[in-house]
């Protein structure tokens, strides 16, 4: 029992007599120190409960060598001994060597950002904004400043599990909408690809060959840095893991960045663990 409640009650016992203990205890004073009280013990659970949920910050590390999380420039300089051999971008499936772009091997053309279109950008599959904008680091100064301040984002923002290459003018569109679907025959917008942006609606649909992995992407990422998400994105994602598989190319990307991070996807890694944040 909190020690503020036994004193009130002590209180109470020894200042009145049993006539009139429930006279007072019916009183507006004592129901809102009631109140009072209960809303100390919610506050409390809810803090215990929060210390108990909170992810784990790792230790940075730099260089190609050694094994651990990396910040965002540190992530940038070993994506591509993760992706070697897989050199295609995860949007449209094209592509390309080094950060140039191969339109050709997908059929794409620009929507309307032709020079960001020629090059290969990291996406983060969870949004940067996502990562922060509920962070107290965001609210002073928004991501450059969580990235100089915030431990927590600076290892969410270079966590390898949620990099992904992809044509910049798409990885620009996209920004930070969420994942959706709403037609199965989409207007092309960026040539062959199948990826297509809703600007109105502030939403993106990535191509069916990759909605398995984007998903198990995104509900790790938010497992692992305890996220919010809607119960309507939860549905969506967790449909998606069960519906396309986990693919060659998924286990071979996991098990260089557990060679890299030290720390892979454990939705790949250990698929039945699906169940865990997908019941039922």
């Amino acid at each position: 029992m909190p020690y503020f409640i036994v004193v009130l009650t002590l209180f109470l016992l020894l200042a009145c007599d049993a006539s009139n203990l429930s006279k007072i205890s019916q009183s507006e004073e004592v129901k809102i120190l009631a109140k009072v009280g209960e809303s100390i013990i919610r506050n409390l659970d809810q803090a215990e409960v929060s210390k108990q949920s909170a992810p784990s910050v790792e230790p940075l590390v730099t260089g190609s060598s050694k094994v651990g999380h990396r910040d965002f420039n540190g992530a940038k300089k070993v994506l591509p001994q993760v992706f070697a051999g897989m050199e295609q971008d995860f949007y449209c499936a094209c592509r390309y060597q080094g950060k140039t772009v191969d339109w050709s091997s997908c059929g794409f053309k620009p929507r309307k950002a032709e020079n960001r279109a020629k090059r290969i950008e990291w996406e983060h599959v969870v949004p940067a904004w996502t990562l922060g904008h509920q962070r107290q680091c965001w609210q002073n100064g928004g991501r450059k400043h969580c990235t100089s301040s915030d431990s927590m984002f600076r290892m969410a923002e270079g966590d390898l599990n949620n990099l992904v290459p992809a044509v910049g003018e798409v990885n620009g569109d996209r920004g930070n909408f969420a994942y959706s679907a709403w037609t199965r025959q989409p207007q092309p917008m960026y040539g062959q690809c199948q990826s297509v942006v809703d600007f109105a609606h502030k939403r993106f649909q990535p191509r069916e060959e990759v909605r398995g992995a984007a998903a198990r992407i995104t509900l790790y990422m938010h497992q692992r840095y305890d996220l919010r998400m809607s119960q309507q994105d939860r549905q969506l994602m967790c449909v998606w893991a069960r519906q396309y598989p986990i693919t060659n190319w998924e286990q071979q990307r996991n098990q260089r960045i557990i060679k890299l991070q030290g720390e892979g996807n454990f939705l790949v890694g250990q698929p039945a663990r699906l169940t865990e944040l997908c019941p039922r």
